[in-house]
């Protein structure tokens, strides 16, 4: 066996990883795959003040890379993580929505820093399997860490919408229109729910305050004056301590969400993708090193084109290089990124809240997924506190150091006097999840055991 897969032509009924379409079916359907990601990828990077178009560049060359790595055999497309989003607003001081963000470089040094221990996290599961990892993180810490990733993010969403009132009823008409897209509408257009919702509360903004004068209208200008085709912004970042110390331990979300992806593809293509899970976590964590490196976003493995692929039936690897191109097309485009800049700050501030909150919903419906057992007293636990530590600012003193689960603060001694205070997560609520899971699981009956079945994740948290 190659490699790589010897792709067989099939061009009707369900098209397995190693299968593919005739040509001209495999770049549409690629290019459904770029479409379905688009809306996540291009967001992320709003709310974190980064540029969208080398988020979406990046997405690209991350996703070419990652099908080199597992050698075309694991399908997925790598867009911009919504797990970041929190932990760069903290380092940068960044309010989201407000433009581009001054500290960028910060946030690229710990985004280079978390990649690089998810090559090492990598490299370990290929060496030794994927098993202590499934153990280490069952669903009920897996979702705990996920629902309270959305829940720190509230205040960042509430506050983003801006000031004046109607930018406050501009949110809540944008929220509606994603609502409304979701429950008024079936199939593909359904689960672009996000980006449509956007679209039409985009309308919605320029007629009211372009046509009515009601608010700060729209730029249309920079669109008009911005060229096809450019080389976006490059970053080079700068290695920080308290921005490594914060951004560094989102390498757990990823691994969680990758996991999730293979076993989700798994299920859905009853091929076992478990060998190639090293394999997965050293792509995604080059990839992420990367982006970084130019002044992309963190990336991970999208939900979004799992529900494409569930929709069509085709799982054929080959769709993700061809959205991989076309996602890098875009990237070189500054028109397409002056539209993006374009988006009023209520109407982004309204996404956010919808997408924050599904972020902190996905975490319950990993419970559910995995049928999580919460009559099992170790399961209530620890689900229970890590929502309230994380959700909260609890702060436990061991000596020199202040463990709060969100965010710690660590205080070290410098040579020549005085103290150097580092605002870290390193131990926050998704390490203390693990921890206390693990702490009460010793003595456990057996008969009481909780649930530790293979987490099933949408993406990004």
């Amino acid at each position: 066996m190659g490699y790589f897969p010897q792709w067989k032509l099939k061009e009707k009924g369900v098209v397995a990883p190693d299968e593919r379409l005739p040509t001209g079916q495999t770049v549409a359907m690629g290019v459904q795959h770029v479409v379905a990601m688009f809306g996540s990828t291009i967001l992320a990077p709003i709310l974190m003040g980064f540029d969208p178009n080398m988020a979406v560049l990046m997405s690209g060359i991350g996703t070419l890379i990652f099908f080199a790595i597992v050698g075309g055999r694991v399908p997925s497309y790598l867009g911009s993580s919504f797990a970041f989003i929190g932990v760069v607003i903290a380092a940068t001081g960044y309010v989201a929505g407000s433009g581009l963000n001054g500290n960028i470089p910060v946030a690229l040094g710990g985004i280079v820093v978390c990649g690089l221990v998810y090559c090492v996290v990598g490299l370990i599961v290929m060496l030794t399997g994927v098993k202590w990892i499934e153990k280490l993180m069952p669903p009920v810490v897996t979702g705990a860490v996920v629902a309270v990733i959305g829940l720190n993010l509230a205040p960042t969403a509430c506050r983003s919408v801006g000031p004046t009132d109607f930018d406050a009823w501009m949110a809540v008409v944008t929220f509606m229109c994603v609502g409304g897209v979701a429950v008024w509408t079936r199939g593909f257009i359904q689960k672009l729910l996000i980006l449509i919702g956007l679209v039409i509360a985009y309308f919605i903004y320029a007629v009211l305050a372009n046509g009515f004068g009601m608010g700060k209208p729209i730029d249309f200008s920079i669109i008009s004056n911005a060229a096809w085709f450019g080389v976006p912004t490059i970053h080079t970042p700068v290695f920080e301590m308290h921005a490594i110390a914060l951004i560094v331990p989102v390498v757990i979300i990823l691994v969680a969400e990758n996991l999730g992806h293979v076993k989700a593809v798994t299920a859905m293509t009853g091929r076992n993708l478990d060998p190639y899970m090293g394999r997965a976590f050293l792509g995604d964590g080059i990839a992420t090193m990367l982006s970084g490196s130019f002044g992309g976003t963190g990336v991970t493995t999208y939900g979004e084109n799992i529900g494409v692929m569930a929709a069509t039936r085709v799982y054929s690897t080959l769709l993700f290089p061809v959205a991989a191109i076309f996602a890098i097309i875009l990237g070189f485009s500054p028109k397409f990124g002056a539209v993006i800049q374009t988006i009023p700050q209520p109407v982004l501030g309204g996404t956010s809240i919808v997408v924050f909150g599904l972020i902190a919903v996905a975490g319950a419906r990993v419970w559910v997924v995995n049928k999580v057992d919460f009559g099992n007293s170790r399961n209530l636990i620890v689900a229970a506190v890590t929502l309230i530590l994380g959700g909260g600012d609890f702060t436990l003193n061991l000596g020199f150091f202040f463990f709060l689960l969100g965010p710690v603060n660590i205080v070290v001694s410098v040579a020549g006097g005085g103290n150097e205070t580092l605002t870290v997560i390193l131990v926050m609520f998704h390490v203390g999840a693990i921890i206390l899971n693990a702490v009460m699981s010793l003595g456990e009956p057996k008969e009481e055991k909780a649930s530790g079945e293979p987490i099933e994740l949408d993406r990004k948290a």
